[in-house]
């Protein structure tokens, strides 16, 4: 299957990103086998778009569900998008190699599509994911981002990826990037949470005045890790005026939430262990919200983030205080 058959946007290096991927975050009370089992049944039903990240721990095993389904003939490595990112405790420029380095290695991968700056939130450097100090607090760090760029670009000079990004940044963030002396290569994207509630109009605007893809995940909310989660918070898919348009459609509610963003140009991240609904999930090439739809969904718009990163809130690069 061609890479774009299920439809794909160019990127600003030119290398294309299909629309839809698949994520393979999971809470911890979740096994890791998990994600290697939903990882080859997304393939097999057409997903060619998989995002992982260093800090999920489960690299080595969407790695091996990639490898068996290459091994069975169900694709080719130019046939799928691998996403990874680049956490917070490794963005010291002579961290960011090792980093993606390590992460191919657990993939048994040769390169990574597109590498990305996980969030701007950098911890104090070393193998700690999220370093405390006495009293259980995060150690913040706090290297110039734009130095942190430069080593990314040298890792897409290397070969080792072919396209660089960033996650969690606000307009503030990407400008100081975009205006780098010496900029080489803009970031291709910036991974946001995005749903119905946090519809980041505003981001969406901007990044695509500058020729960055927006990548939505919790689409269809959140997984709801109780780690991250306000446990009382709405539910995306009981969304009334969601749930309505999904039966005027003969839809699922996910489906509707996932043709949404598509239709505003973001590319959108879908998150199941279950078969039956990543199979669903995939399914939303095959009709078009009219647009009254798309102004009733938009207008559901609050502002409301499942994962307000409070944990980091005093950090110097806290990106969620500023509008957008």
């Amino acid at each position: 299957m061609d890479l774009c058959a299920e439809s794909c946007l160019v990127m600003n290096d030119g290398n294309k990103i299909p629309v839809l991927g698949f994520g393979t975050y999971a809470p911890e009370k979740f096994s890791k086998i998990l994600a290697e089992e939903a990882t080859k049944v997304a393939i097999e039903v057409g997903y060619r778009h998989i995002d992982c990240a260093y800090v999920y721990g489960n690299e080595a095993d969407v790695g091996r569900a990639m490898r068996e389904k290459m091994a069975d003939g169900t694709v080719r490595r130019e046939d799928l998008f691998y996403t990874g990112k680049l956490w917070g405790t490794f963005q010291t420029p002579d961290l960011v190699r090792p980093a993606l380095e390590r992460s191919l290695q657990k993939l048994q991968l040769e390169y990574m599509d597109l590498f990305i700056i996980h969030t701007p939130l950098e911890m104090k450097p070393g193998d700690d994911p999220f370093p405390v100090d006495e009293n259980g607090q995060l150690i913040f760090h706090n290297t110039d981002i734009r130095d942190t760029w430069d080593a990314m670009e040298r890792c897409k000079d290397a070969g080792l990826v072919k396209s660089i990004g960033v996650s969690n940044f606000n307009r503030r963030q990407i400008e100081l990037i975009l205006s780098k002396p010496g900029l080489k290569y803009k970031p291709v994207c910036n991974q946001v949470e995005c749903h119905i509630y946090l519809n980041q109009r505003k981001l969406l605007d901007f990044c695509r005045s500058q020729g960055i893809v927006l990548v939505g995940y919790s689409v269809l909310g959140s997984s709801r890790d109780e780690n991250w989660i306000d446990q009382s918070s709405p539910v995306v898919l009981e969304d009334p005026v969601l749930v309505t348009i999904a039966k005027r459609h003969n839809k699922t509610p996910a489906q509707v939430a996932i043709r949404f963003f598509l239709q505003l140009g973001v590319v959108v991240l879908a998150k199941s262990f279950n078969p039956k609904r990543i199979k669903e999930n995939f399914q939303v090439f095959d009709f078009h919200l009219p647009p009254e739809d798309m102004k009733a969904l938009e207008a559901r718009n609050r502002n409301y983030r499942y994962v307000p990163a409070k944990q980091w809130k005093d950090h110097p690069k806290f990106p969620f205080a500023d509008e957008y």
